[in-house]
């Protein structure tokens, strides 16, 4: 660890793909999915303790959401709280976010961190943090970490790295070539099977006045909202736009750490299935408060917070249902069909089930 290092835990989503759990007033970023007895938040925080100064991480969040963070991090000093008045995505907030760490700290090294990641094999983690953000102190360069894939995966972002195949097993950073998000499956297939494409991991690692630098070359929208000198203009007149579409596709400056840690990405049901500690007789998932009977089920999650009636089910393979006190959720866990549900029941008009 060293003083110029930081970290900015980006918690401000809604968490729409993990609705009805995940809802506005309280995203998946302060659920525990994973029996851990954590939340997902809490267990970015406690990962990143390991590698960063406690003093030197900040949470940037809606300010709507600053008690959730001061109650699951008790121990986070209000200033490391940044509070955004809303949420345009993440690149307006490493804009934000950058501009106070280079104010405090002109060698300030960052690293940018979603959270509402699984991480495990921690030493694995630790090691490519520790090289990335050597490797950033020293180069004006965008670092991400980028998994070597285990499966086809279509619910990730892909980036291809430059020479070839066995450039990755190296373990040194590497200049990136191409970015795709979410590839169809047969793409997807083409990429792992190519050995050139690594998962992106969204985790970033940068110098705060790099950063700073290249948003105003790749998205000058933002760099010119900044400059109205007031936050609430700022985020009015932001575009609302992810750090990998404002800079990452664009900026010649990109570099990636193959990494071999366990990640994934809690963005969906189906990723909550396949990290999820315990599966029952017949590969389930269950998270069930109440009775319950179930039969002839196969490959589902039942996941329930009510306690006060029986459910019944069987006969089901790879659904979901999802009962809360407002809403129940029945459908094929294939993620497609997951998010075409979800994008069809127009989340912003249906008020209190938001």
């Amino acid at each position: 660890m060293t003083d110029h290092n930081y970290c900015i835990i980006l918690a401000g989503g809604v968490g729409t793909r993990f609705w009805p759990m995940s809802r506005e007033a309280k995203p998946k970023q302060f659920l525990t999915v994973n029996n851990s007895g954590k939340s997902l938040l809490q267990q970015t925080y406690a990962r990143m303790k390991r590698v960063i100064a406690p003093e030197n991480i900040l949470v940037a969040t809606q300010a709507k959401y600053n008690d959730l963070v001061q109650e699951q991090l008790p121990e986070l000093p209000q200033e490391n709280i940044i509070l955004e008045p809303y949420n345009k995505n993440t690149a307006p907030t490493v804009r934000y976010a950058s501009q106070l760490l280079l104010d405090k700290d002109p060698d300030a090294v960052t690293l940018v961190t979603p959270s509402d990641h699984i991480i495990s094999d921690l030493h694995l983690f630790e090691e490519a943090i520790k090289t990335a953000m050597e490797y950033a102190a020293s180069h004006n360069v965008l670092m991400t970490l980028g998994v070597v894939p285990t499966r086809t995966e279509t619910n990730f972002g892909y980036i291809q790295v430059s020479g070839g195949p066995s450039a990755k097993e190296a373990g040194v950073p590497i200049k990136a070539k191409t970015f795709t998000e979410k590839p169809d499956a047969e793409l997807a297939k083409v990429f792992v099977e190519s050995g050139e494409f690594l998962w992106n991991s969204g985790i970033f690692i940068w110098k705060a006045s790099t950063i700073i630098e290249e948003i105003g070359n790749c998205c000058p929208e933002i760099e010119d909202a900044w400059k109205s000198g007031d936050l609430e203009r700022f985020y009015s007149l932001t575009p609302r736009i992810s750090i990998d579409y404002a800079v990452m596709e664009k900026s010649d400056k990109v570099w990636i750490l193959p990494a071999k840690f366990h990640w994934n990405d809690v963005g969906t049901w189906n990723t909550f299935y396949e990290h999820h500690l315990r599966h029952s007789k017949g590969d389930n998932v269950c998270e069930i408060a109440g009775p319950t009977i179930l039969k002839d089920n196969k490959g589902d999650i039942f996941y329930s917070d009510q306690n006060r009636k029986l459910m019944v089910i069987r006969g089901l393979e790879d659904f979901i249902v999802v009962n809360t006190d407002d809403v129940l959720l029945i459908c094929p866990r294939d993620d497609r069909t997951l998010q075409d549900t979800i994008s069809e029941l127009n989340l912003p008009e249906l008020g209190e089930y938001r």
